[in-house]
């Protein structure tokens, strides 16, 4: 009697522990799928697009044609906004914007940054951990003299840098350096420029405008200068893979992801691609016309009615402001500048930009 009443403890012991086993299984299961977008593996994205936030402003002596080509840091309780400020004279500068909240964006004082009186724009953000310092990383125009001169294609191209230890002080920027002070002989031209680090190197990537990205290396102890020699990471046409690239790192994935602009017939989207290293290669994820990373006519949402038909030059909100740039892949929100058909067919120059944000649908 007391054998049968142990061995029936037992069996029911091993019931109870296969229960919780199987519980702790499926437990480990879906935390590894939450920590494992299906994106991930299957390239498919749909977003949802908020209104425009930001627009330019037509006051002024000088008024605005756009704000464009935004980069974004959280820091201190604001976001800290910074994107190329095209004027109807044809300067071309940037603007800092400071908000707590989205919905104030288009109200807050704006802050144009003239680094210099020549054309600069493209602004990158981030917190260089090793300088403790905020860098902005930005493109020049070397020939700036070219009279009547207003679009990236009318110059040879620099990238350039600035820095403050108060993000929040728009007067505290350096003036501008280069990053190749002992010059460079363009072998193509080269725009767009965006660096992101790993734990050795410096990474400086960019495209050409004419279907070809780039890289170049420095050891991270040497950053922002003593780059090595350019090296070809992906190529294809013009069209399909255009400019305004960049890269993120993965939140708690071995793993980087690069977004890089396309161009469709009468409008902008985005390609994205995934690799293991900073180095490569890099392997198509969303990368197609059928399959794109964000496309207005494809996989966005938009407010009715709706307001851009072009995804374009647009920065991943990420989860850390330091050089490493990570992103968290389950929570992409995408800050994007976009334009109408009409506003599109416009000369390049006089494309009204609109600053939005597309978040990645659950």
């Amino acid at each position: 009697m007391c054998s049968q009443y142990i061995h029936s403890l037992r069996s029911e012991a091993t019931v109870i522990m296969r229960f919780l086993l199987t519980a702790a299984f499926v437990l480990m299961g879906s935390m590894v799928f939450a920590q494992e977008p299906a994106w991930i593996k299957t390239g498919e994205f749909q977003w949802t697009c908020s209104p425009p936030y930001i627009s330019a402003r037509t006051d002024g002596h000088d008024p605005d044609v756009a704000l464009k080509d935004p980069t974004i840091v959280f820091h201190d309780g604001y976001w800290h906004f910074f994107g190329t400020h095209r004027m109807q004279s044809g300067k071309v500068a940037m603007q800092y914007l400071k908000f707590k909240d989205w919905s104030e964006a288009d109200k807050v004082e704006r802050h144009t940054l003239s680094f210099m009186e020549h054309y600069h724009c493209a602004p990158q953000v981030f917190y260089h951990t090793p300088h403790q310092k905020w860098y902005l990383i930005y493109q020049a125009a070397k020939d700036w003299h070219k009279a009547g001169a207003t679009l990236p294609e009318d110059f040879d191209l620099v990238p350039v840098y600035s820095t403050t230890t108060d993000i929040a002080d728009p007067q505290s920027w350096t003036a501008p350096q280069e990053m190749f002070p002992e010059g460079r002989t363009p072998k193509t031209h080269w725009i767009d420029f965006w660096v992101i680090c790993d734990d050795d190197k410096a990474h400086l990537f960019y495209t050409s405008d004419d279907g070809h990205f780039w890289r170049r290396e420095t050891a991270k102890e040497n950053f922002p200068v003593r780059w090595g020699p350019e090296e070809l990471v992906l190529k294809d046409t013009k069209e399909e893979l255009f400019e305004a690239s960049h890269t993120y790192k993965l939140k708690g994935r071995d793993e980087y992801l690069t977004i890089i602009e396309a161009m469709g017939p009468g409008f902008r989207y985005y390609k994205a691609w995934l690799a293991d290293k900073l180095e490569g290669p890099w392997r198509p994820l969303a990368a197609t016309r059928d399959k794109p990373f964000a496309d207005t006519h494809i996989n966005v949402t938009q407010p009715d009615p709706a307001w851009t038909t072009s995804i374009s030059h647009g920065e991943l909100i990420r989860s850390r402001n330091d050089e490493t740039l990570e992103i968290d892949p389950a929570a992409l929100k995408f800050v994007i500048q976009g334009a109408t058909t009409e506003g599109y067919r416009k000369k390049y120059s006089h494309i009204p930009w609109k600053i939005g944000v597309l978040e990645l649908a659950k």
